[in-house]
């Protein structure tokens, strides 16, 4: 049976636990059959329609909230220059109930006190975070660049073993508490699938083979930003972790991913050895279809997230200073990225984009270097 993925644990994670666990077989079951519908949703939103909506055609039926949460113009138009001076998050996190229907019960509105609920507030603040970071580095309203509402739902099933951006709203399981904790606790992890939302509304890359690593990368470098702009870290001071803190006790792992060292994040006897290659060398062949990951999405962005850390590295610093900046700029000029962008012309999209950024002598010369060297330590060739 064939169940389309997009979520932030890769799908052969979970059909490991679904082989090793006959007694939790029923709720990783679901969260795999759940995938399905969440994939063509998220594919639908993602596709740049004229006007920003899907046709009424494509039978996506949207309750007044989701109307107010999506696009408004189509991702490859021009965004307003700036954030408004008075502008804030607009942020709303919701109950499911351990039920399915979205939003859920609404428990928490932007400006309202915490609610004690630590997986509501754990979202709050991961919404927030990611916002500020987009506001007062990249001077970017929202995902969308226009004031995006940042919805969330909690609590989502029972035992959900993943969190999602479904093209309007963030969604996070409780985890099963066996290998899983709550999908709130990483604030990367909650950047990491916001990030989803932005490369929807800016780059659209297609997901599936290298485009849609890229696209998984790019949510990893943006949740590892985030990550590190709440703890004021440098490159050197991180740990370069996505989802640090989403395994229990019981896992021999540190992480989801490590972008510092690709396939070195777990090595589980149930979960089975991380698989991310930080090289083409390694390059990992598997069919485009959604029983092998869409060729490998989750896998083969081990690739262009190493080739992130060795620029941001290189360059020092803050990473969200002229490494992220790149690669906003990368994601964000209009005609830069096509949907279908391999490593290959992602690689010298980066170029383009630092640059058009710095230039070509002085500092412009220390980030191109940087950057070419970066491509080149994983074997992608830059023009």
């Amino acid at each position: 049976m064939s169940f389309p993925r997009c979520s932030i644990i890769p799908p052969h994670v979970l059909q490991r636990l679904l082989a090793a666990e006959p007694g939790m077989r029923p709720a990783v079951e679901f969260t795999l059959r759940d995938s399905t519908q969440v994939r063509h949703r998220r594919e639908v939103l993602a596709t740049r329609w004229p006007g920003g909506h899907p046709p009424a055609s494509q039978g996506i039926i949207t309750s007044p909230l989701q109307q107010r949460a999506a696009p408004t113009a189509p991702a490859t138009d021009a965004v307003p220059a700036g954030v408004p001076a008075a502008a804030t998050p607009r942020r709303s996190v919701h109950d499911a109930g351990h039920g399915t229907s979205l939003p859920g019960t609404l428990v928490r509105s932007e400006g309202e006190d915490p609610s004690g609920d630590v997986s509501v507030d754990e979202a709050y603040d991961g919404l927030g975070a990611t916002w500020q970071l987009l506001a007062d580095v990249y001077d970017r309203d929202s995902l969308d660049g226009r004031g995006l509402p940042l919805v969330a739902t909690v609590h989502y099933a029972r035992d959900y073993d993943n969190a999602f951006w479904d093209g309007r709203q963030m969604v996070f399981g409780d985890g099963d508490g066996v290998y899983f904790d709550r999908f709130t606790r990483s604030v990367d992890v909650v950047a990491h699938e916001l990030a989803h939302g932005l490369t929807q509304y800016t780059a659209g890359l297609t997901y599936v083979g290298q485009p849609g690593a890229l696209n998984e990368s790019a949510s990893d470098v943006w949740g590892s930003l985030v990550r590190q702009w709440v703890r004021g870290q440098t490159v050197d001071e991180a740990d370069w972790l996505i989802g640090a803190e989403l395994f229990t006790d019981r896992v021999q792992g540190v992480a989801l991913r490590s972008m510092a060292a690709p396939g070195s994040a777990y090595d589980d006897p149930v979960l089975g050895r991380d698989p991310q290659p930080a090289h083409m060398d390694d390059y990992v062949v598997l069919p485009h279809d959604a029983d092998n990951d869409n060729g490998g999405v989750h896998i083969n962005s081990g690739i262009p997230n190493k080739a992130f850390h060795l620029f941001a590295t290189a360059l020092g610093g803050h990473v969200w200073e002229r490494a992220g900046q790149v690669w906003y700029d990368t994601m964000t000029t209009r005609g830069l990225v096509p949907r279908d962008v391999d490593f290959v012309r992602f690689a010298d999209a980066t170029l383009a984009a630092a640059r058009r950024r710095y230039g070509g002598t002085g500092e412009g010369e220390e980030v191109t270097r940087a950057l070419r060297a970066a491509w080149a330590g994983v074997g992608v060739p830059v023009g």
